[in-house]
């Protein structure tokens, strides 16, 4: 896949989503444009599972203080 970001691949599936509830295309044209949506939820999914290891989260200690931890999932 060329380089894409999450808000890229987001907006082109928006996109695709439209022209198959539209109606307005060919049944081959169809199966083309789904084809790229699941390639493009499973990019999307993708980053948002990479982001998720990644995420902080604030940890209130005894003394109730804040400290940054990362998210286990």
């Amino acid at each position: 896949m060329e380089e894409l970001d999450f808000d890229m691949a987001l907006g082109r599936l928006e996109v695709i989503v439209e022209q198959l509830e539209s109606g307005q295309l060919s049944l081959e044209a169809s199966l083309v444009i789904f084809e790229e949506g699941v390639r493009l939820s499973l990019y999307c999914q993708q980053q948002l599972d990479k982001t998720d290891g990644k995420v902080q989260r604030l940890l209130r200690k005894l003394n109730g203080e804040l400290e940054l931890g990362d998210v286990e999932g």
